[in-house]
């Protein structure tokens, strides 16, 4: 089985060209990482943000404030 479409590699390697597996489908390899990237960070800031919401409603605002100003 071959991805490069050369059966033989009796040939010469200058004449070849590139000799990679999937030649020609880089561009859609880059859109398929930025596609992943930026979902990534999507879903990061969407997690993070609920967790640091949660956080600020919990416990009580008077006690908090009152241990902020005693340090």
């Amino acid at each position: 089985m071959s991805t490069i479409g050369y059966d033989s590699w009796a040939v010469d390697l200058a004449e070849v060209g590139p000799v990679y597996p999937f030649q020609g489908s880089e561009f859609i390899l880059f859109l398929l990482g930025l596609a992943f990237w930026i979902g990534w960070h999507r879903i990061q800031y969407t997690r993070e943000s609920a967790h640091l919401e949660e956080a600020r409603k919990a416990g009580d605002p008077e006690k908090m404030r009152e241990l902020v100003e005693k340090y």
